[in-house]
C-alpha cells in the first residue's frame, strides 16, 4: 500500500489486510478486529491491526504445535 497512513479507513484496512470490505465489516460488527467510529464512519489505526494480526498469527502457530505436542509427549514422533 503506498498510503502508509497510520488511520485507515474501511477500504484502505481492507486492501492492507487483503480482505473484502464485507469482511472486514463482518469482523467489525462481531468486534472480532479492533476498530473505532468517527463520525459514522469506522476507521481502523494501523499498528493496532499490525498488533491484532501478530496476535493471530501467534494462535495459529500455537494451536498448529499442539498435536506435535501431544504427540510427542505420547512417544509417538
Amino acid at each position: 500500500m503506498a498510503d502508509s497512513r497510520e488511520v485507515m479507513n474501511i477500504r484502505q484496512a481492507s486492501q492492507y489486510l487483503g480482505v473484502s470490505p464485507d469482511t472486514l465489516y463482518k469482523y467489525v460488527g462481531e468486534q472480532k478486529i479492533p476498530a473505532f467510529k468517527l463520525g459514522n464512519r469506522w476507521r481502523f489505526k494501523k499498528s493496532k491491526l499490525d498488533e491484532w494480526m501478530e496476535q493471530k498469527s501467534s494462535q495459529v502457530e500455537v494451536q498448529s504445535n499442539k498435536p506435535k505436542a501431544a504427540a510427542k509427549a505420547a512417544g509417538q514422533l
